[in-house]
Parts: structure tokens; sequence; C-alpha cells
């Protein structure tokens, strides 16, 4: 047998193995796993000596090219990818927003235009609904079936966003008909408003202001109130960015009643905390995101959660403003700060360092998390998510030794600082590559714009 590329001597780590093999590489696809593969039979052999072999990540939680609050997040869909493959992701999901008035389908294509030539890694997209009247229902059923099986609905953002719970109600039914998964952004976004109204005219302005309005207890309120929605719907529900252990509790809860209720956390909530609000001036405004950061005994919590698969994934909700000229749009009124954080180039190697080395969880339960579980979940496994015969040579040769400091001075993301900035993580990318060809190769991009496939997806069939 021929190969195009044969990974020869490197460990093959999947969510439910650990073994020593080569793996021969064709057409874009794993063709051969075996002990030894000779390397005669392959035009090009990568040594993988003292290397992690991995399926390549899958973020299901980026805002790529996206307008929000009066400008746009820095990274489109070419920077943004670049600096995701540089961490070891090769797959994401972005969201496609549904302005009002909107078809769904008009969202849907707007987002593919931003994405294709440019896109060096592949793609899919969930579908934010803001508006739905029942003659749009439809709408629903025929994304689906092109592919496009998850749809994002706000309980936050009112005017904006958040939709009322008969709305939600009526989506997540539609979804319990044709196959859809329904992401929820869970906060109390009538009260929070009420919450923030009140503390801007007691002049409470500056950024951490966006924390202190939004408590835990917002976020864990509509958190259970979305489940009992799915399960009055007969849906399943995935809660997006979960930041604290009330909320937790409520995924917990429901889980143990046997409920198809998922959960992802993000690296902000697992390494940073209110704490880092504390700077002078107005350097916190680095850090307003939605959830905001919550106080630092969270994150054992949320760790645990990852452990035990109370918690099923980590996304990085990737969203980035410039500190300069965005996110100073801000000042003197913390309402005005672009909501997010840039986060998609450092996912695999904080949650490693934290999980693995940290020794929270296995590295069998490190891949599960950051790559096998969301292709499970939202339909690309096994197609992607693992390393079988037949998959996509979307893989990693991950150095677990390798350490390596966060700095905005060398990430590869269109935004002038990093969240992370300072933290020293052990375990990085050496090569990454996405259907069999290199897109990172020891710290160069070599891939090109435009490479990265649009993924159709399948209905939601539970893990």
């Amino acid at each position: 047998m021929q190969f195009d590329m044969l990974i020869q001597g490197g460990t093959v780590v999947t969510a439910a193995d650990t073994y020593a093999a080569d793996i021969g590489i064709s057409g874009g696809r794993i063709t051969a796993i075996a002990q030894q593969l000779p390397r005669e039979t392959a035009r090009q052999v990568l040594s993988a000596q003292g290397l992690y072999v991995m399926p390549g990540g899958i973020d299901v939680h980026t805002h790529l090219d996206m307008p929000f609050g009066g400008t746009t997040s820095a990274d489109d869909f070419e920077s943004g990818t670049i600096a995701a493959a540089f961490g070891g992701t090769t797959t994401l999901i972005d969201f496609a927003i549904q302005y009002k008035g909107q078809t769904l389908r008009t969202a849907f294509d707007t987002w593919m235009k931003k994405a294709e030539r440019k896109a060096v890694i592949d793609y899919a997209f969930h579908c934010i609904i803001t508006d739905l009247p029942d003659a749009r229902l439809d709408d629903m059923d025929a994304l689906v079936r092109e592919g496009v099986s998850s749809f994002k609905l706000f309980m936050a953002y009112p005017g904006v966003f958040m939709l009322e719970d008969a709305l939600i109600f009526k989506a997540m039914s539609q979804a319990a008909r044709n196959g859809a998964l329904i992401c929820m952004h869970a906060e109390n976004g009538g009260a929070i408003d009420v919450i923030v109204q009140r503390a801007l005219a007691e002049g409470k302005t500056a950024p951490k202001y966006h924390a202190l309005t939004r408590p835990t207890t917002a976020e864990a309120e509509a958190t259970g109130r979305s489940i009992a929605l799915a399960e009055m719907a007969g849906a399943p529900v995935y809660i997006v960015h979960l930041s604290c252990n009330e909320a937790l509790e409520k995924v917990r809860e429901a889980r143990d009643r046997g409920l198809p209720v998922y959960a992802e956390t993000c690296p902000q909530y697992l390494f940073l905390s209110l704490e880092n609000m504390d700077v002078p001036g107005f350097e916190a405004a680095k850090y307003v995101f939605t959830p905001p950061l919550r106080e630092k005994w969270h994150q054992e919590k949320l760790w645990a959660g990852l452990a035990a698969d109370h918690l099923q994934a980590v996304s990085t909700d990737h969203c980035p403003f410039c500190y300069k000229e965005q996110k100073e749009m801000g000042k003197g009124d913390f309402t005005k700060i672009p909501n997010g954080g840039p986060g998609i180039e450092h996912r695999l190697s904080l949650v490693f360092t934290g999980g693995v080395h940290g020794k929270r969880f296995s590295l069998n339960r490190f891949v599960e998390l950051v790559s096998t579980t969301p292709a499970k979940l939202f339909g690309l496994y096994p197609r992607k998510g693992t390393i079988a015969v037949g998959t996509d040579a979307d893989l990693i040769l991950f150095d677990p030794n390798k350490e390596e400091t966060i700095s905005a001075k060398t990430h590869h993301m269109k935004v002038d600082y990093s969240m992370f900035e300072g933290i020293r993580v052990k375990g990085v990318p050496r090569q990454v590559l996405l259907g069999g060809r290199l897109v990172i190769d020891k710290g160069k991009f070599v891939g090109k714009p435009g490479q990265g496939q649009f993924l159709k997806r399948q209905p939601y069939s539970g893990l």
C-alpha cells in the first residue's frame, strides 16, 4: 500500500486508548494503523518519536468576524483559524446570527461568505435565533437537512438577542422533532438589566461592575429554567460557557436524572477569576466577557466537573476585541465595553497543563473533552474526533513536555493583548495536520487560506 504520508514512532491517544503505532494517510484520510509501517511506502514521513499523536481539536464555540456593540471581533476567518491551527484546533463551529426579520437561511448564507476562501481549518455553523414566528419554524428543519444541526438561543441581552420563554420552548419543541441540538446562553437577562441600571445610576461605571452586576444566581436560575423547558419539550440542551458552581449543580442534577443535558466551560473560567479585574485603571476591560469572571473557588469546582463528566467539553467562546480602540469604547460606562476575549489559540495547552499535568484527569479524558465529545454531540463523529481507519487525517503531533509562556507578543490572534499573559503552559503542538496535510510545522504556518472545508453535520444522536 502506498501512502501520501506516514507518521512514525508516536504514541496514539484517543478518548479510549493509548498505544504505540504508525499511521498511514492517503487521500486525506487515515488508511492504516499498525505497530510498524515501512518508510518506503510513503511519499512523506513525519517522525513522532516522543510525541503524542491525537485527533485534531474541535472548538464548538467561536465568534469570528462578528459585529457586536458597534464594532466587529478582531479576528476574521483567516486570522482566527490560523491561530486556532497553531493551538492544535482543526475544526471549529462558529455562529451565524439571524437578525430580526431575517430568515435563518439568510444568516447562514451571510456567514458562509465570511468563511469561504478564508478558513484554513474545517468549519461549521450553529445558527443564532433571534426571531421565530411560527412561519419560520420550517426554516429550522430546512437547515438541519442541509447540515446545520444546532441552534443557539439567548436568555440574556434584552432587546438584542434575548428570547422569551415561549419562543425558547417553541424552538426546543421543533428541535425535538428535527434532531437539532439547542445551545443555550443561560443568564437571567431581565434581572441583570435591572441590576446594571441601578449600578450606573449609582455611578458604578468601572469595568469590574460588568462582573459584579451579573451574579452567579442569574446564571444558575437561567440554567435551571432552560433545563426545565428542554425537559418539557423533550429536547436535548447544551449549556454554553458555564462559569460557576451554582449552574454546574443544575446540570449535574439533571444528568443524574438521566436527562440529555450537556455543558461546556472555557479556559478563562478555569484559569482566571474576579481577582484579575483588580488591576489599575481601565485594564480590567480586558476581562469583560459574558458570563463574567467568578470568585476563584469556582475554578476547582469546574475542574472537578470536567473530571466527573458533569461538564462534557471545553470551548473558547473566542470573541476578540482589541484593548485599544475597541475595548476603550466603554471608558466611563462598562456596558459599552464590547463583550468577549481572545482564547482560540491556547485551549489545548491550557487544558492539558491544568488537567493532565495537574493530575485532575487522564490523557484520554483530555482528548474526550477537547475533541471526541464535541464531535459526537455536534454530528461530526466518527469523521472527526478520533483516530481510526477511515477518519479524516486531522492530527496533532503533541509534545507533552515542551513549555511556553503565553504572551500577546508571540500569539497569532489579531488582538493586542492576551487574557492569559504570563501563564506558563506545558504541552504544545509541534505539528498539526488537516486532511493529511501539514498546516503547522514546528512553529510555522504552512497552510493556505481557503483550504478549510464547510462541514455538513448529522443530526444530534446523543453520546
